[in-house]
């Protein structure tokens, strides 16, 4: 959930609250995610709908832990690759969120997740074997294909029930306000603040997920 090349500088309390958020969000997404996998068994049990419930869920803990390894592991040998780990999870967990959404409403969602997938396993590779690039074209790719599916997704978002719609636009919008914070270098203990933001948007955006796999399981 980071964007930079080398780590900054924060004083104990800082780290110590970051520390707090990663691993709330963690130990809740290891929770939370069996517990949307064996729903999606439960109330479904194709094939389908269980793999894109866990390659989302997967892509969230992924995310997290990576995350967490980068931010709070002061390790000046290993920062580089941490920083590349933690700035691709941010990729795959993007396209990880699409990929139940488009599973479940079906249309011609499929073209349009091969796309973000495509996108997203090109911007892993930039970084995996790429030189150390600033992190402005990053967050602006990242924004992109976050916001893809209001521009090229538009059949899925469709396609899904309102109170999902909703949910997503606000987690969206959440995640976006959260960089003001992430910038906003010289205010004290804005990485934390940076991270609850993303916390809460992940947590929404789970919701959506939820609400999206219960409202097709009551119709069926």
């Amino acid at each position: 959930m980071s964007f930079r090349r080398e780590p900054p500088i924060y004083s104990r309390a800082e780290r110590l609250s970051d520390g707090v958020v990663h691993v709330a969000g963690i130990l809740s997404a290891l929770i939370a995610v069996p517990v949307l996998i064996t729903l999606a068994a439960v109330w479904y049990g194709d094939s389908g709908t269980v793999a894109a419930a866990t390659i989302y869920g997967v892509s969230l803990i992924a995310m997290l832990c990576c995350s967490a390894v980068y931010n709070m592991l002061a390790w000046p040998g290993w920062q580089d690759m941490l920083r590349r780990f933690d700035q691709s999870a941010i990729y795959l967990k993007i396209a990880g969120t699409y990929t139940p959404f488009a599973v479940f409403t079906g249309t011609t969602a499929g073209l349009f997740l091969t796309g973000i997938w495509g996108t997203a396993l090109l911007g892993v590779s930039m970084i995996v074997i790429g030189p150390a690039r600033p992190r402005w074209p990053s967050l602006v790719l990242y924004l992109a294909l976050g916001w893809a599916g209001v521009v090229a997704g538009q059949q899925m978002i469709a396609a899904l029930t309102p109170a999902s719609h909703m949910l997503i636009l606000i987690g969206g919008l959440i995640y976006t306000v959260g960089l003001v914070f992430f910038l906003w270098e010289r205010l004290p203990f804005h990485n934390t603040i940076w991270h609850v933001f993303v916390l809460a948007a992940s947590w929404i955006i789970y919701a959506a997920v939820l609400v999206e796999l219960y409202s097709r399981a009551v119709v069926a």
